[in-house]
Order: structure tokens, then C-alpha cells, then sequence
């Protein structure tokens, strides 16, 4: 049962609001839906909406998002334009106004595209503890969850050099529909082999997957057909089945996306 919603104006008393067990509150898509369908004890919320960590941030190369910014933000910025094929292709435009960054980190899969794309563009968190502000890869939390009464107040990252950024999602509908398979991916081809790569793959485990063995394959060689199609064997991928999808339609098609996030068909 939902006992309080507190509303700070910082982000140090955000903080301090999640010491007595409350939890994070962003756009509140995913856990409202989730209050409103499972039973629960008593619960505090700590909202962020007027925290100050709404913003983005572009400074040369560096990206800096607030935890609080919306996907609608994301979407309508111009510079972060290699973003936008994942960002609409997350629920639906009034989800979206709602829907924050940080909270897109830590929704179950087959959601979190943006956290896909982010831990593909090798982001890390802006992370407010008892100890201070601190910095976290993503990749860290992704795999090992963040401490209860710690704050995520940013996101940052380098953003990808023209063309080297790619990102694809099957879904069963255009709109609001969860991944079957989702692909984002960094990569560089240079003289015409793979010089550098980061894949990460969403909607197929019950977490993000880095593809290390498919990087492993694609590094230093010619980025065609067969290449794409002996990395999508390299990595042990257990898939799961959903509403959306069966894990054997998964594994099946899994190939197919990944050939066409890279090589576009």
C-alpha cells in the first residue's frame, strides 16, 4: 500500500529521502503499473521530478543526461540524433513525455532499450551515496544492481563518431510493445575490417547481455554475411519466452537481427 510520496528539491535530499527504505519515483511508467497490478506492503516513494536532475548536457564530445530527463527530451534533441531510431522505438509519445533515463536503466528486460544503447556507448553514472558523488560503469550496475539508498542523479558518455552507432529492435508492435530481440552496437570499420566494436543485446535474457563473444569475431575482420553470421554463434545465449515471444523464436530469429542492426539487411 502506498503510504507517501515525497517530492524534494535536491538531489542531496533525495538522497536522504531513500534512507528509510522509500524508492526512487521517475516518470513511474513501469512501477506505477506494476503498484497497480501486484499486491505490495507499505511503500514510500521519493519523487525526482523537482530535484534538479532534469537536462542535457552536450560539451564537444561529452554527453551528460540528468536522471530525471524524459525520452520525449531525448527524442526532440537534435544533437543526440543516433539516438533517436532506439528512443521511438520505446512504448508510445505520451509514455515517452513521462518516461525518464534513469528509469529506463533499471526496468526489466525485454524493456530498457535505452539502457541497451547506453551500455553499448560504454556510459557511465553520475551516483550520489553516502560517501558522495561518485562515478559507476553502467556496465557495473547493469550486472550488479545499485545499493539500496543510493541515488543515480546522471548518465554521461562519449558520443559515437559519425556512423558507428547502430541499433535495432523486433518488436511484435510498432507501439508499446516489449523486445523480442534488440541490438545496439559501437562499431568502427577501418580499411575495411572491424577496428573496434561494443555489442550489447537486449529482450533475449532477463538482463542485458554484452556480446563479448561476438566482439571477439568481429574484431579485425571484414564486417560481411559470414562474419556477422559466425558471431551470432559465439556467444552462450539462453533466451527466455514471454508474451512477446517463445525463447525458441528468439534463438531463431536472433541471427537474423543482428545481420540486419550491422549490416542493414
Amino acid at each position: 500500500m502506498l503510504i507517501s510520496v515525497e517530492i524534494p528539491e535536491s538531489a542531496e535530499a533525495a538522497r536522504a529521502g531513500l534512507q528509510s527504505g522509500a524508492l526512487p519515483l521517475g516518470g513511474g511508467t513501469h512501477l506505477m503499473a506494476r503498484l497497480n497490478d501486484e499486491a505490495a506492503g507499505d511503500l514510500r516513494l521519493v519523487s525526482l521530478r523537482k530535484a534538479g536532475l532534469r537536462g542535457i548536457h552536450v560539451e564537444g564530445a561529452t554527453v551528460v543526461m540528468g536522471a530525471a530527463t524524459t525520452l520525449a527530451d531525448l527524442e526532440d534533441d537534435a544533437r543526440l540524433g543516433y539516438l533517436s531510431r532506439c528512443v521511438r522505438s520505446i512504448a508510445s509519445p505520451p509514455v515517452r513525455s513521462l518516461a525518464t533515463v534513469a528509469g529506463n536503466l533499471f526496468v526489466p528486460q525485454p524493456y530498457g532499450d535505452l539502457a541497451a544503447a547506453l551500455l553499448a556507448l560504454d556510459a557511465e553514472l553520475d551516483v550520489l551515496g553516502a560517501g558522495g558523488a561518485r562515478r559507476e560503469p553502467l556496465e557495473r550496475i547493469v550486472t550488479g544492481g545499485l545499493p539500496a539508498g543510493e541515488l543515480v542523479t546522471g548518465v554521461r558518455f562519449t558520443a559515437p563518431a559519425p556512423g558507428t552507432f547502430r541499433f535495432h529492435k523486433a518488436s511484435r508492435r510498432r507501439l508499446n510493445s516489449g523486445s523480442i530481440v534488440t541490438v545496439a552496437a559501437r562499431i568502427t570499420v577501418e580499411d575495411g575490417l572491424v577496428g573496434d566494436v561494443r555489442l550489447v543485446l537486449g529482450g533475449l535474457g532477463r538482463r542485458l547481455i554484452r556480446a563479448t563473444g561476438a566482439e571477439r569475431v568481429l574484431l579485425g575482420a571484414p564486417l560481411t554475411a559470414e562474419t556477422v553470421a559466425r558471431a551470432a554463434e559465439a556467444d552462450v545465449i539462453e533466451p527466455v519466452g514471454d508474451a512477446y515471444a517463445s525463447a525458441w523464436y528468439r534463438a531463431r530469429v536472433y541471427p537474423v537481427h543482428l545481420r540486419r542492426a550491422l549490416l542493414g539487411a
